[in-house]
């Protein structure tokens, strides 16, 4: 029986690891230079941690258990719950504000599609402790970096679910959250049913239609208009005067809801070209979970880069290494084993034949390999490109270099060979890598 892998999950093969792996530490490098820490919770919760803050509903779009101590568990559906539940379980009384980030694997049994699978990584930011627009401004240009780090550039909308709700303020609490789902879904037809079922005037009706409808440079402008000089809207211009400082393009959207209860204030997406339906990228906003998890009230903020979108659409140029092949003998295999261990603690990609291929079957596995790299780069990077920049070295120990105390230095591509001592091997190979780093600093700077 041929055993395939589960529906909506992937495999990763070395190459595409090696591109994720850069994008993701691109992610890092931005997170931890602003300030942020680390941190990691556990794969699975106790699943009342997802229904007290996304309720029932959510059961059928989560993986959930009941372990052997018949205790029902849940495989995380997202991350913020459990960064929150971690906060009110250890973290509750340290000084604020508190500044993390987090990568890892999330699950939810939905359709697989284009950039949307059943297990998907996100990389997020939380703030805890702070309601100042600061903290708003911060993550979200935050955001913005990680993405253009990552070779990604999107459209920024930002709302506040303040104004909003200010304007339903007539309404049960219950009816707003089913309003606000309405409206993250885009489901005009569906909110203009549900406010007749409530009897909503005609003139809330239609400021609430229009206020969502609001986008643009006069956004602000017309939204006073519609709901005053209230507290959310002076926190919202605070925010966008934020950005403006941080030089941010962004286009104000009070049609954004995110669609979950706890979001209370700023809430921001980005949306990229080439996802087609699904084109968001990263979405958050600000929030209040703590107290729904046992925990004293607590202003946050934060948001999830979804990571699996990200690499659909990401321009990443490929970064060409330096390899190194010893070719050995069956009577050098000993000594081809101590150069290879040598080049490796000097920091060198390098091979050693573990088949016992004749010598010059290693010497054609090398090319082989080498070829089905550069077909996996044009796959995964869209092109050659700086293929041409990297390099094979085959380190030949034969019997005679080793009586004459050297080994064979062979450039795979121009078939030139010249007789080394391995520090003589270590210190070329070392001016090879500075000349190969300098020419892609140098194109860097061309293109930027």
């Amino acid at each position: 029986m041929e055993l395939q892998r589960p529906r909506g999950t992937r495999d990763f093969l070395p190459d595409e690891m090696a591109k994720r792996r850069y994008v993701e530490n691109k992610l890092r490098e931005a997170a931890t230079r602003w300030g942020y820490g680390e941190i990691k919770t556990p794969t699975f919760e106790h699943i009342e941690l997802f229904t007290l803050k996304s309720g029932e509903g959510i059961l059928g779009e989560i993986y959930n258990f009941k372990d052997k101590g018949d205790r029902e568990i849940a495989l995380r559906p997202e991350l913020t719950a459990p960064v929150v539940r971690m906060y009110v379980e250890e973290l509750q009384r340290s000084p604020k504000p508190l500044k993390f980030f987090y990568f890892d694997n999330c699950f939810r049994y939905e359709r697989p599609q284009k950039g949307r699978f059943r297990e998907f990584f996100q990389f997020g930011v939380e703030i805890i402790g702070s309601a100042r627009p600061e903290s708003d401004a911060e993550v979200i240009a935050l955001a913005v970096e990680m993405l253009e780090r990552a070779g990604v550039r999107g459209d920024l909308h930002v709302g506040h679910l303040g104004i909003v709700r200010a304007l339903m303020k007539e309404i049960q609490p219950e009816h707003q959250s089913k309003i606000m789902r309405l409206v993250d879904k885009k489901d005009d037809k569906g909110l203009e049913e549900f406010l007749d079922e409530l009897q909503i005037p005609d003139e809330l009706r239609g400021k609430l239609f229009r206020l969502i409808g609001l986008r643009g440079e006069n956004a602000v402008h017309e939204a006073r208009e519609l709901v005053g000089d209230i507290e959310a809207m002076s926190q919202f211009e605070a925010l966008l005067d934020l950005l403006d400082v941080y030089g941010l393009e962004y286009q104000v959207d009070l049609g954004i809801a995110r669609g979950l209860d706890y979001y209370t204030g700023m809430v921001f997406e980005i949306y990229c070209e080439g996802l087609g339906a699904q084109n968001q990228v990263c979405g958050g906003g600000a929030y209040r979970l703590a107290q729904l998890f046992g925990g004293e009230d607590t202003p946050s903020t934060g948001y999830a880069i979804g990571f699996d979108r990200i690499m659909e659409v990401c321009k990443v140029e490929y970064q060409p290494q330096i390899r190194v092949a010893v070719i050995c003998f069956d009577d050098t295999r000993k000594e081809a084993i101590k150069i290879t261990k040598e080049l490796r603690d000097a920091g060198f990609i390098t091979y050693l034949d573990l088949m016992g291929r004749k010598f010059r079957d290693q010497l054609t596995h090398i090319n082989t390999i080498d070829n089905a790299r550069y077909e996996q780069v044009i796959k995964l990077y869209g092109g050659m490109e700086n293929t041409e920049l990297e390099q094979t070295y085959a380190i030949i120990v034969g019997t005679d270099e080793l009586k004459a105390g050297k080994y064979t230095f062979k450039e795979m591509g121009s078939g030139q060979q010249t007789l080394m001592m391995d520090l003589e091997i270590i210190s070329r190979l070392k001016e090879e890598t500075k000349k190969l780093n300098d020419t892609m600093e140098g194109k860097r700077i061309l293109s930027a």
